[in-house]
């Protein structure tokens, strides 16, 4: 009689296995899962294992966190032998990684490597349960203070009966093991110093910086201001802190920041992100979105974003910390030092890091911070003493556990992948400002549905042109009182969709429809524009890729037009267009 549990696999582990085996001499090495965050650090080490035949890897969660959502999805992706938690207590492997605590990771059969799944070991946490092992909700301790369990170097995480759960304690500073030291000596022994895959990666893709920037649509003259949060009540996007900022912080951001000089971007912890569910979090920040913000992908997209970022609005969460250790100037909006260890690192860059005043302008805020940038020392010397040497160090670590020699070939991380391409989508009214400071120059500043009028011209060399305002909406807008109303209409696409016809026709079509609209724009690409003017002119603008948004370009040309400027003076001269202190060129060109 078959009395194996529902769901337990059978091959390749399992009392039959060595029936169906293929290769059934492998040494096992399980990847402990506690939630999608911890098993995105795990999914660093993955490749340590590549191309050896002596390993079969195999995974589990141990259902101990509370944010259980996403996992499977991950895992099915990795399609490694997925066990269920029990089946994996009782399998005898030669190898454990784990990055995390939680679950009962002291009754696993074999080696256990345990690794941090942020920028070292920071949080303090209520004590565990003593049957699961299971942070309470994760919540930070409320009073916490220099006697408060720090979560993964205190006796109520590290020891079971008073013996070091792992095996190999991975530290990525020696600061650490100074703390580790003083909070658990019994664990002390097991630390061992394996540096910070997560940072390495993101050191090795550095000379990316462009591409990344380019796969997020920023474009000559933007800067790309990423929105950073962490979860808890306490964080940036939470609503428990003495204030709850993000509902103001969000329309401010596409509101007051001009859209063609910012490029905005968003990362949450995987944590809110699966909590809460990925639906909820775009319902919440669909407004945002409609104005251009970017909703990053939790898992592969954050790192990119930092290395393409010139500046982060963040809190005292990991992703801030590795910001800074970059270089990169990071503002804090939520500070909290309740939740920290406070002889942490990440404890004192909340000291010390510029603080967001929600109260005063968000654009003169984040100015000064990128003009006045001073890199602060600490993040990035201590968020790992062997740059670049992850690989080598925790495969040594690994193959020693496992018992076996390290393979002849080099120890190496993947690189980090070129995102999708993702340009901004603005489908919510933009006020356009524009000045013309001279002939064939057009000043322009443009705002996602902005609370207010906005404040201050576009700038321009000379005092020459009044500040003129026009309204840009794009066709797919949410508001149809905004298409009725606006001034230039424009939309983004492929020339030969069928859906919509040819540029010149979709231009055609929208002037009919709409009486009120002057121009109309259709993006062909990154620098190509199609536009038909009430007055009949079929036009062409085009620019370098990298210049500033063709549907900038259209407002610009609506402008001029408005302005003064004779057409045939723009065919022959073409339009400068300036975007702050900016300057593109576009070419005008008649068709048909």
């Amino acid at each position: 009689m078959d009395e194996r549990p529902d769901g337990w696999i059978r091959v390749p582990v399992g009392d039959e296995s060595g029936r169906w085996d293929t290769r059934g001499r492998c040494l096992r090495v399980l990847f402990v899962v506690h939630n999608v965050t911890s098993a995105t650090r795990l999914l660093d080490v993955l490749p340590l294992f590549r191309d050896d035949t002596r390993v079969q890897l195999l995974a589990t969660c141990t259902g101990s966190s509370p944010f259980q959502a996403g996992v499977a999805q991950l895992l099915a992706e990795v399609a490694v032998p997925v066990l269920p938690w029990e089946q994996a207590l009782r399998t005898p492997v030669a190898l454990a990684v784990s990055a995390s605590f939680g679950g009962q990771l002291h009754a696993l059969q074999g080696k256990l490597a345990v690794l941090s799944h942020g920028v070292g070991y920071n949080k303090t946490l209520a004590t565990p349960d003593a049957g699961r092992r299971t942070p309470d909700a994760g919540r930070r301790t409320p009073d916490a203070g220099s006697d408060a369990p720090v979560f993964g170097m205190s006796p109520e995480w590290l020891l079971a009966d008073g013996t070091p759960i792992a095996d190999a304690m991975v530290l990525s500073h020696p600061e650490q093991l100074v703390r580790l030291r003083a909070a658990c000596p019994p664990a002390a022994p097991t630390a061992v110093l394996g540096g910070d895959p997560c940072f390495d990666r993101m050191l090795a893709a550095r000379p990316h910086r462009d591409r990344f920037r380019r796969a997020l649509g920023v474009r000559r003259g933007q800067r790309l201001l990423v929105l950073n949060s962490t979860w808890n009540p306490e964080s940036l996007f939470g609503d428990g802190g003495a204030e709850d900022l993000l509902p103001s912080l969000l329309p401010r951001l596409t509101g007051e920041l001009p859209a063609d000089e910012y490029r905005l971007a968003a990362v949450l912890h995987p944590n809110i992100w699966h909590g809460h569910g990925p639906g909820q979090i775009r319902a919440w920040l669909h407004r945002a979105r409609r104005g251009g913000l970017a909703l990053l992908d939790p898992l592969e997209g954050w790192r990119q974003a930092l290395l393409a970022a010139d500046a982060v609005i963040g809190d005292h969460g990991s992703v801030s910390y590795y910001a800074a250790a970059l270089g990169i100037p990071v503002l804090l909006g939520a500070a909290p030092l309740s939740g920290l260890d406070p002889r942490s690192p990440v404890a004192e860059f909340v000291r010390t890091a510029p603080r967001l005043d929600p109260r005063a302008p968000l654009r003169g805020q984040v100015e000064s911070l990128l003009d006045g940038h001073r890199p602060l020392p600490g993040p990035a010397a201590l968020t790992t003493s062997a740059p670049g040497a992850s690989a080598a160090l925790l495969r040594k670590v690994f193959y020693r556990l496992i018992g076996i020699p390290e393979p002849p070939w080099p120890a190496l991380l993947d690189p980090l992948p070129l995102p999708p391409y993702d340009p901004p989508l603005r489908t919510a009214p933009l006020r356009v400002l524009t000045r013309l400071p001279r002939a064939g120059e057009i000043a322009l500043r443009r705002f996602a549905e902005p609370g207010h009028e906005p404040a201050g011209e576009p700038p321009g060399e000379g005092s020459a042109g009044d500040v003129a305002a026009h309204l840009a909406v794009h066709e797919d807008t949410a508001d149809p009182g905004a298409a009725a109303s606006a001034d230039v209409i424009f939309r983004y696409g492929d020339p030969a969709d069928p859906r919509l016809g040819p540029p010149a026709n979709w231009c055609a079509e929208v002037l009919a429809r709409w009486p009120h609209c002057a121009l109309a724009a259709y993006v062909t690409g990154p620098g190509d524009c199609t536009v038909r003017t009430r007055a009949g002119d079929l036009l062409r603008l085009t620019a370098a890729p990298s210049a500033a948004d063709p549907a900038a370009g259209a407002s610009a040309l609506h402008a001029a037009l408005a302005g003064g400027t004779a057409l045939a003076e723009l065919v022959a001269d073409g339009l400068t267009v300036r975007t702050g202190s900016t300057a593109h060129h576009f070419t005008v060109t008649p068709l048909g």
